[in-house]
């Protein structure tokens, strides 16, 4: 199934029942006065974080929601009934903007979260409500008010703690298969993963993580270029990111870019995105190793990493032998074991 990781709806709140104009009208009672009752609330339309969705492909068949109206009020002081809440479910991770404002809404992060998108309609007031010492007998009521109408964007970035990024056919989805249980197509040739890939890195028991393979990036990704565009959203909730490069692309097309120039092209794109991708931590991962011989990898690697004037830590491997792949994740579970140490030592400091 294709991704889909974007999505518009329409959304409407059910409109308040009526009030009602009524007359008590027993027999032994000629003055029985006013009791028109209120109408219902209107129905309001809610959102439901479920993590058992993992895209927004559902949305492309039904785009408009609307929830139940109010019933009006009716004599003898009766109320309506309110009209019920509709519930929409999406996936874990989806952002709610308002298209008319450009207003984020909210953002379900956690299975359950819930989110008040289209308020309902209050009811109106019977006439019972309009009764006094100079008015005996009202033939006054309101009207329900109107639920709330919005059409809001719905866009999905996934929850992974580490996203792999790179050049297409850098060997992202070689790797994800070597360290997780995902099982991305694997080709040779560009474009192979048309969407986002999660694994799950299990180093040991009840100690884990998850890591995505995002369609692979070229020059100009970031103005629509390429496949990988719309999903360099999915880095912004990462919280590491593995840098892929391929030590010895083939002669000619894109395969053929120079490893160092194929590193500087991502890092422009990350940077017009969005600044603050290029301030995450990015461990480089030189990748292919197997298709040189041992000291010119060596050699390459060093050429590379020198050129670059590269300060984080760096990894040459080969990803279809799984060879200096587990280190790497190794060493990200104890990055993450850092983090949260950090975390835990600066809440109790406040």
């Amino acid at each position: 199934m294709k991704l889909v990781d974007e999505a518009e709806i329409l959304v409407t709140a059910g409109n308040g029942g009526n009030g009602c104009v009524g007359f008590r009208r027993e027999k032994f009672i000629p003055l029985g006065g006013p009791d028109g009752g209120d109408g219902g609330g209107g129905g309001s339309v809610w959102l439901l974080a479920d993590e058992n969705l993992n895209t927004l492909v559902d949305f492309r068949h039904q785009t408009t929601f609307r929830a139940q109206r109010g019933e009006n009020g009716m004599g003898r002081q009766m109320y309506g009934k309110a009209g019920d809440d509709l519930t929409i479910t999406v996936p874990v991770g989806t952002v709610v903007t308002n298209v008319s404002t450009d207003e984020v809404i909210g953002d379900l992060t956690q299975h359950g979260d819930r989110l008040l998108v289209a308020k309902g309609g209050k009811g109106g007031l019977g006439n019972m409500h309009f009764k006094s010492s100079i008015t005996r007998a009202p033939r006054k009521a309101t009207p329900g008010e109107e639920g709330e109408e919005r059409l809001l964007k719905l866009e999905l970035k996934l929850l992974a703690d580490v996203g792999l990024l790179g050049f297409p056919n850098a060997g992202k989805s070689t790797f994800i298969r070597a360290v997780s249980a995902a099982t991305p197509k694997v080709a040779d040739y560009p474009f192979t993963t048309l969407y986002p890939n999660l694994g799950v890195v299990s180093v040991e028991a009840h100690r884990s993580f998850v890591i995505a393979d995002i369609p692979g990036l070229i020059e100009g990704a970031a103005d629509g270029a390429g496949l990988g565009a719309q999903f360099l959203r999915h880095l912004q909730r990462t919280r590491i990111l593995l840098h892929l490069v391929d030590m010895a692309p083939m002669e000619g097309g894109v395969e053929g870019i120079d490893p160092v120039e194929q590193v500087r092209a991502i890092e422009r794109e990350l940077e017009k995105h969005d600044p603050e991708l290029l301030a995450k931590p990015r461990w480089l991962v030189l990748n292919k190793a197997d298709l040189m011989f041992e000291d010119e990898a060596k050699e390459q690697a060093a050429q590379i990493i020198a050129s670059l004037g590269w300060s984080q830590p760096w990894y040459q491997v080969s990803a279809i032998s799984r060879e200096g792949t587990w280190p790497i994740m190794k060493d990200v579970m104890a990055f993450f074991d850092r983090q949260k140490e950090e975390a835990d030592e600066a809440a109790h400091e406040s």
